[in-house]
């Protein structure tokens, strides 16, 4: 092998491991960061589903009449 090529080789595969390793952290840290997200939507996907349920409850007629027994139903 070529002398020049040797050192080359022998200056990269000394820092290999932490190439590897700043690899490795750096898809760790965008996984976390992928299932905060996740966790997230899926919380708000949750309440919007819920305040959709309300709102759907909330508007039936027979609501109405339950809210204002006394007096005609607004207009």
């Amino acid at each position: 092998m070529d002398p020049i090529l040797a050192e080359i080789y022998s200056t990269v595969m000394s820092a290999a491991p932490y190439v590897i390793a700043a690899y490795a952290l750096i898809w760790l840290i965008l996984l976390v960061f992928v299932l905060i997200v996740f966790s997230g939507q899926h919380r708000t996907e949750r309440q919007l589903a819920a305040l959709t349920a309300a709102l759907a409850a909330s508007s039936k007629p027979q609501d109405q009449a339950k809210r204002w027994p006394n007096s005609r139903r607004p207009s």
